[in-house]
Order: structure tokens, then C-alpha cells, then sequence
């Protein structure tokens, strides 16, 4: 009879040949969206589908069952949240919820979604929402058919997607906290609005030409402490990070001369989540304690790294000489102080990658509302764009003048990422606990930015919670880190301490 042992040396390289068939695929999800020429899309299509079915096949095969459950009927004891014992509960998990979906399925989405997002980018430039609306009703079909496959309780067959990216979140549960969070926020908002402050926004819309936002952007990557030797940054029409596996991170970013935050921010946003991929245990590779607990929890790091970090004074007392010597014409004459009120004003904008702080989470609330709508039946595609506009109306007061700054704005829905949304409100809650616990063991993190040392707290989330892969899941990896249960507080807190300052409410 084997050991435990045995059976788990032999259950990890079944889910490293898995991860590492599936990481081909991210390979091929990479160059699609950076070098792919439009002639292409259908043969990828192809390619990632075919992939997509071998891949399946291989996280479903019945010996993982059988491994599994020999595990887990093991008499040999197991540790609580040991690396055995976490990686058990999520490969249970795993296996579980791949094992419902039929291959032809998977197959199909991932046909489906590759034509669908090369679609998207040509309808966006057009803000052509008609001409994308064959693809995304299939999308939709698609993922309402995953949802059905998965299974879900209390009739929310959302709770299903969402359960993908923020492992046991239930609909019902973000609702509650985001709308608590909505009452603040708005009451921020309005607060800022009746100030009477107003950066002067020419600032951040001056002339920045390209080739020295490239080279200033990825300095700035590299001093926060992303590794250039293990990963790179190319341009794609929206930026994402992709971890291809140990040793090779791809981040994306896109730059327009006249935006300076653009892509400045886009690329420590992608920066924090680069660097959480290579935070990662990559003798893990594969296994659940070689991967990121939750979406939720690798958005905190993006949103800590642009936001809590990269939109600090402090920063910019350190990095603003650089930045005025690297763009003479445009920032000569402006104070730290106007350029810091400017790429931190707050107003409703229509560009969720481009909000600010304290409307960003709106943006999210509006897409978590209407996806629940799509995959519920209550809204069809062909009614996206008219909800969309009414709802942005309804949160922030302004209509979008057409698609490409409304609903066409964003990849996700071609990419069948639907699920994914609300875990970047998540993110910036847990980012919260996060940065106001390391501040708490660190001391001064603004006294040390301004020094230009991010080291300390770069290490200090390697530790705390890079390394961690999957031990704990989010919510409780919370708890651990900072001994505090999720909550809008301390997100709200950081807001207030920082908005008061700028708009002396």
C-alpha cells in the first residue's frame, strides 16, 4: 500500500503537468493580445481551444479523484494549514468544480472568447457595440451554461462565476459590503464635490511623448521592485498581467502622449500584481500553494502598489525631481503640491482604469449590478448599452457620450471574465488591512517612500502574503495578517485621511 506520502508526491506532479500544459496556453493568451496579427485570430482561436480541452482533460482525470481521495481517508495525520493540507482542500476544490464542466464546453469558451476579444478590440475603436454584439451574446449563453453546469444554491446562479475568482464568496455577501461602502463613499464624494476644490487636470494633459513615459514608467516599476529579469512589459489595448510560470511575468500597459496617469499607473497597478506573481513559491509551481489565494487578494496588491503607494506624497517627494527633469516641457513649472492634487482629483469620469480613488469603487458596483442581470436572464446583451448608461447616470450623474467610454470600455466580458469585477472592490478593501498592518510592523512607510525605500515593504508582503500561495483562503488569510475580519473601515479611513488633507474638508 503507498504512503501518504507516495500518493501526494504523485497527486503534486499530476497538477504540475496540468498547470504547466495550462501555461502554455497563457503563452499563446499573451502574444494574442500583444503580437498576434488579425489575420491570425481564428487559427489561435483554434490552438487555445485545443489546448484548453487537453487541459481540462488533464484536471479531470479520474486518478486525481482516486488520489484525492486516498488522501484524504489517509490515517497518516495531516497538519492544519500546512502546505499539504491547503493543497488538498483546493485541489478538492479544483477537481470538484472542473469535473462538472464538460470539455466541449471548456473547448467552446475558449474558441469563443479568443475570436471574441480580437472583436472586441475593433468595435471599441469604433465604438461599435453592434457589430461586437454577436460575440458577446455568446459569451453570455456561454457563461450562463457554465453556470448551470457548476451549480449554485438560493437561486443566484451568479454566485457560481463568482466563485472562480473569490473562492466562497457569496453575491449576497459583496452586496451587503459594498453597499455599506457605496453610503461612504458617496458621502465622500459629495463632500469633495461641495469644497469647491478643483486640481487644475491641464497638468496631467500636457505633452508627454511616449518613448519617455516607457522609460520612466518601467524605472518607477523597477524601484517599487518588480524583476525585469523575470518578466517584461509590452503594450496591449488593455493592460493585464499574465504569469506565465516561475521566472516569466508579462505585464502590459498603453500609453497616450496627452494622459499622463494612463499609463504611469496602469503600470505599477500591473506592477503589484507582477510582483505577487513573483513573490510565489516557484518549487510550488502547479500546486495550490504556488498560486494567489483569490483575485480579491491580487487586486490589493495592484491597487496598494498604484494607490496607497504610487498616488502618496511621499512618493512623489522622492520620484518628482526625476519626473520633471524626464518631462521638462510639461511639469518645469509645477509644483509638487499641483501635481500631486492633480493625479489624485476626484470627479466622475467615465474610464474605470482612469477613476480616481474615491469613484472607482462605483464603477465596479455598476458592472457587479448588471452582470448579475446578464447572467440571471433579467438583462439581455442587446440591452447592455442603454442599462449601462441609465445606471452611470444614476451613480454618477453624467451619461457616456458612446460605447467606447461606456460599456465597451473594459475586456473583461469578451474575455468571459464574468465574476471577475467585483473582487477589484474587494482588492482595495483588503489592501486596506494590508497596508494599514504593515505600516503597524514597519513604522513610517511614507518617511521610508519618500527615502525612496520600498524594499521593506515589498519583502513584508512576500512574506505575509506572496509566499502564502493558497494556505489560507481570503478571508481568512485576513484575519491572520492583520487579526481584523473584512471590512470597509479601514479602506474608508485611508480615504478620508488623505482626501480631507487635499480638499480641507
Amino acid at each position: 500500500m503507498a504512503t501518504q506520502q507516495e500518493l501526494y508526491n504523485e497527486l503534486v506532479e499530476q497538477l504540475k503537468q496540468t498547470a504547466l500544459l495550462g501555461s502554455c496556453a497563457s503563452l499563446l493568451g499573451w502574444d494574442e493580445q500583444t503580437n498576434l496579427p488579425p489575420g491570425g485570430a481564428e487559427h489561435r482561436a483554434n490552438q487555445l481551444s485545443l489546448l484548453a480541452g487537453m487541459t481540462h482533460e488533464l484536471a479531470t482525470d479520474k486518478r486525481i479523484g482516486e488520489l484525492l481521495s486516498e488522501l484524504e481517508n489517509c490515517n497518516e495525520p495531516i497538519e492544519a494549514n500546512s502546505p499539504l493540507a491547503a493543497n488538498l482542500r483546493e485541489a478538492r476544490r479544483a477537481y470538484d468544480r472542473a469535473t462538472k464542466l464538460p470539455r466541449k464546453l471548456v473547448e467552446e469558451m475558449s474558441r469563443v472568447t479568443t475570436l471574441s476579444q480580437q472583436a472586441w478590440i475593433a468595435s471599441r475603436k469604433k465604438s461599435d457595440l453592434q457589430e461586437f454584439l454577436p460575440w458577446l451574446k455568446q459569451v453570455i449563453a456561454l457563461k450562463r451554461e457554465e453556470a448551470e453546469a457548476i451549480g449554485y444554491e438560493g437561486g443566484v446562479p451568479y454566485d457560481a462565476l463568482l466563485d472562480d475568482y473569490e473562492p466562497a464568496a457569496k453575491t449576497v455577501d459583496v452586496q451587503t459590503v459594498f453597499a455599506t461602502l457605496r453610503d461612504e463613499l458617496v458621502q465622500l464624494n459629495a463632500e469633495i464635490r461641495d469644497s469647491g476644490k478643483q486640481p487644475d487636470l491641464s497638468i496631467i494633459t500636457r505633452s508627454y511623448p511616449i518613448e519617455a513615459q516607457k522609460k520612466f514608467s518601467r524605472k518607477a516599476a523597477e524601484a517599487i521592485g518588480f524583476d525585469f529579469d523575470r518578466g517584461r512589459i509590452d503594450i496591449a489595448a488593455h493592460p493585464f498581467c499574465s504569469g506565465i510560470g516561475p521566472g516569466d511575468c508579462r505585464l502590459t500597459t498603453r500609453y497616450d502622449e496627452h494622459h499622463f496617469p494612463g499609463a504611469f499607473f496602469g503600470t505599477l497597478h500591473e506592477s503589484g500584481h507582477g510582483m505577487y506573481e513573483q513573490g510565489l513559491d516557484p518549487a510550488a509551481f502547479g500546486t495550490p500553494m504556488g498560486n494567489a489565494t483569490s483575485l480579491g487578494i491580487h487586486e490589493s496588491q495592484s491597487r496598494m502598489w498604484e494607490n496607497s503607494v504610487g498616488r502618496s506624497k511621499a512618493f512623489w517627494k522622492h520620484l518628482y525631481p526625476e519626473a520633471q527633469a524626464t518631462f521638462p516641457e510639461a511639469l518645469s513649472d509645477v509644483s509638487l503640491d499641483n501635481f500631486y492634487a492633480a493625479i489624485n482629483d476626484v470627479r466622475p469620469s467615465f474610464i474605470r482604469v482612469e477613476a480616481d480613488e474615491v469613484t472607482y469603487n462605483l464603477h465596479i458596483m455598476l458592472r457587479f449590478e448588471l452582470e448579475q442581470l446578464l447572467i440571471s436572464g433579467e438583462l439581455e446583451p442587446e440591452d447592455v448599452e442603454t442599462v449601462w448608461n441609465e445606471t452611470f447616470e444614476k451613480f454618477f450623474g453624467i451619461t457616456p457620450p458612446d460605447a467606447s467610454q461606456g460599456c465597451l470600455q473594459d475586456i473583461h466580458w469578451s474575455a468571459g471574465l464574468l465574476g471577475y469585477f467585483p473582487t477589484y472592490a474587494l482588492g482595495n478593501m483588503y489592501a486596506a488591512h494590508f497596508y494599514q498592518q504593515a505600516e503597524t510592523d514597519l513604522g513610517d512607510l511614507d518617511a521610508q517612500f519618500a527615502r525612496g525605500e520600498f524594499g521593506p515593504l515589498k519583502t513584508w508582503l512576500n512574506e505575509n502574503i506572496h509566499s502564502r500561495g493558497k494556505q489560507y483562503p481570503a478571508a481568512e488569510l485576513v484575519q491572520v495578517v492583520t487579526g481584523e475580519s473584512l471590512s470597509h473601515k479601514p479602506l474608508v479611513k485611508q480615504l478620508r485621511t488623505k482626501f480631507n488633507e487635499i480638499y480641507g474638508l
